[in-house]
This record gives structure tokens, C-alpha cells and sequence, in this order.
């Protein structure tokens, strides 16, 4: 069953700074997309992380015998 939200409940949602785009997005149950400003951009955002784009920076040695060899 969809909600129906009156304009006081969107007049008191707050906007925020789109994750992809950097533009306003309402922050609220009357965006599906939250905290996105759309759907094209929580998509992009998705494909960012299906290609690994986000990651964590490795702190191993490349070689991990390579720091056990002394001079």
C-alpha cells in the first residue's frame, strides 16, 4: 500500500548533499532514492562499487617475503 505524505511532511524533510552529484536531495520516505538525488545517480553509485571503485589501501608489501630479506 503506497503512503501518501502531506507537504508538511515533505516542508519538514531535510536536504542533503547527493552522494554522486553533489546536488540537494530530499531526505525523506517521498524520495525512493534517498540519499541520492535519483535514481541515475544511486545507479552510479552502485556501478562505483561493483567495480571495486571504493576500496580500502592495502598496507601489505607487494612481496610479502620481500621485508623478511636483510642486506
Amino acid at each position: 500500500m503506497a503512503q501518501t505524505l502531506s507537504t508538511s511532511d515533505v516542508a519538514a524533510a531535510r536536504q542533503v548533499p547527493c552522494p554522486a552529484c553533489g546536488g540537494p536531495s530530499l531526505y525523506s520516505p517521498a524520495n525512493p532514492s534517498r540519499p541520492f538525488c535519483s535514481e541515475r545517480c544511486r545507479k552510479i553509485d552502485l556501478g562505483a562499487w561493483a567495480n571495486d571503485e571504493f576500496r580500502m589501501p592495502d598496507n601489505e608489501p607487494a612481496d610479502p617475503g620481500a621485508s623478511d630479506q636483510t642486506s
